[in-house]
């Protein structure tokens, strides 16, 4: 019986071993979180995981999101960001100005119009009789500037202005053509660009958003870009000599 009584005991012993949680998960790395644990405000520390919502590394030191808020701008300190690029046409709400003015990062706006058919003007109002080729085939339709677009991409391309966050409203139309047409100067095939954007706009992708990405010209950014500041994108095709 006592030989039963210590088997008995050690089995119990092991499985205290076993179930132990201080075997099963590993001591914090304290020091780590020291900055944070001294401020005594968890909160502060959660913020600082939350990105905006859509948040993706769409290149090397660029990024895309939906628009920042003030619980994100923790996590976007971890970026050290230099620029923000945003699409909408509102004015900056101030909080986000004060946010980037404190960060010291550069803010670039190039407003498009949001809308739920998002190129349409009017169907009564026929292109400007120099309409781009893209104009024309649209025919009546007006859509997202293609002069704003090359604008910002010529503003994606220059890398002293990296890292840098690219957003709109949701971070899925309007972000979605910039990055659309990025990928066509970075030589993507339309097959991975409108994979891409889909991924981004689910649930509800636009027809006229591919068709603006898929007729877009790109050799009109080349007289924009400054090649000396061009990244060092390994999929990035040669500016037209």
């Amino acid at each position: 019986m006592e030989v039963a009584s210590k088997d008995t005991e050690a089995n119990i012993q092991d499985d205290k071993l076993i179930l132990s949680p201080t075997n099963l998960i590993p001591e914090p790395n304290w020091p780590l979180l020291d900055d944070y644990i001294q401020q005594g405000d968890l909160d502060l520390f959660q913020e600082a995981l939350i990105p905006p919502e859509n948040f993706n590394m769409v290149c090397q030191h660029v990024y895309r999101s939906s628009f920042p808020k003030k619980r994100h701008f923790r996590f976007l300190e971890k970026l050290k960001l230099k620029s923000v690029l945003t699409l909408i046409l509102e004015d900056y709400p101030d909080q986000n100005m004060k946010f980037l003015e404190e960060q010291g990062i550069q803010f670039l706006q190039f407003g498009i119009a949001g809308n739920k058919e998002p190129f349409v003007q009017s169907r009564l109002t026929p292109p400007p009789r120099r309409a781009s080729c893209l104009q024309q085939h649209l025919l009546f339709y007006i859509i997202v500037p293609e002069d704003k677009i090359s604008a910002a991409l010529a503003a994606i391309l220059d890398k002293r202005n990296h890292p840098i966050l690219i957003h709109c409203n949701k971070g899925k139309h309007r972000t979605g053509c910039l990055i659309g047409c990025l990928r066509k100067v970075q030589n993507w095939s339309h097959t991975s660009i409108f994979d891409e954007y889909r991924r981004f706009s689910h649930p509800k992708s636009r027809s006229m958003d591919q068709q603006f990405i898929e007729l877009y010209d790109a050799n009109q950014v080349w007289p924009l870009v400054d090649p000396k500041h061009l990244p060092n994108w390994p999929t990035l095709g040669d500016p037209p000599i």
